[in-house]
């Protein structure tokens, strides 16, 4: 079992996205899938006729709630304690266990709408995001839509460099780049983090086009205990505002996520 595994059999990723922190998250990208869902539904007769695939589906949250939706929902998933849970639910996905570096069980241009909502998080080096984006372009219609999600450099370095004390450290072992505050994750550390021109030179190398880019939770990962304590009322007001302000280019860097929106 690999390290990657044996973290998400304890960490309780099917609550992540109920917390209101997580559900800011969620909130905003089934806002942004049914945007896209939306634009194609004018090219097809029914729900049915779309064909989603979802790389690296974790317990579900997306792929249960779309099918449930009419939507034909394909899920791939790596590690088997989630995938378990992803079954259990008992929904039409059609679940399998793999990874986003090897899509061949799918043939080419497959899919409507390709998510990639966690690999990027878990792939350390360039040449690997590449293929993973690659392969969900292979399989991806042309005309289709590909979003992909990103965890971002600076909220690494906040978070768990300056208020949890680890810059000193991060520097000295070299997982901080001292030049320009950079991380510099190995699969020890579970997690990559990017900036936006990062983001950039992988699309231009894998010849993607970008139809929008946007942060899914903006600063709600730095506000969780404030957001846990609002009323209702005032949780919903902070929901409005961030889904008016989440494609803001001088918003987009700092936040935890990105989610990047392709057109294929």
């Amino acid at each position: 079992m690999t390290e990657l595994e044996q973290y998400y059999n304890k960490f309780c990723e099917e609550k992540r996205l109920s917390r209101r922190h997580g559900m800011v998250e969620y909130i905003t990208s089934m806002k942004y899938i049914h945007l896209c869902l939306e634009q194609m539904r004018g090219e097809h007769k029914s729900c049915q006729d779309i064909k989603i695939l979802d790389v690296g589906a974790g317990t579900g949250r997306y792929s249960v709630a779309l099918s449930e939706e009419g939507y034909d929902v394909t899920a791939v998933e790596l590690v088997k304690y989630n995938l378990g849970i992803l079954r259990s639910k008992g929904s039409d996905v059609k679940a399998y266990q793999g990874n986003a570096l090897n899509l061949s069980r799918f043939a080419d241009h497959s899919f409507d709408l390709t998510l990639l909502f966690g690999p990027m998080y878990h792939l350390f080096h360039f040449e690997d995001k590449c293929q993973a984006l690659s392969e969900a372009v292979r399989v991806t219609k042309p005309g289709g839509r590909i979003m992909v999600a990103y965890l971002m450099n600076e909220y690494g370095v906040l978070l768990y460099g300056f208020r949890d004390g680890h810059v000193r450290e991060c520097l000295e072992d070299g997982r901080l780049r001292e030049e320009d505050f950079h991380c510099v994750s190995t699969p020890r550390d579970l997690y990559d983090y990017v900036r936006l021109e990062d983001i950039q030179k992988l699309n231009e190398t894998v010849g993607v086009h970008r139809e929008r880019i946007l942060t899914p939770d903006g600063p709600a990962n730095y506000m969780r205990q404030t957001l846990h304590s609002m009323d209702e009322q005032t949780f919903q007001l902070f929901i409005k505002y961030h889904l008016s302000v989440c494609e803001r280019s001088d918003l987009l860097g700092a936040a935890a996520h990105i989610l990047d929106i392709l057109r294929v």
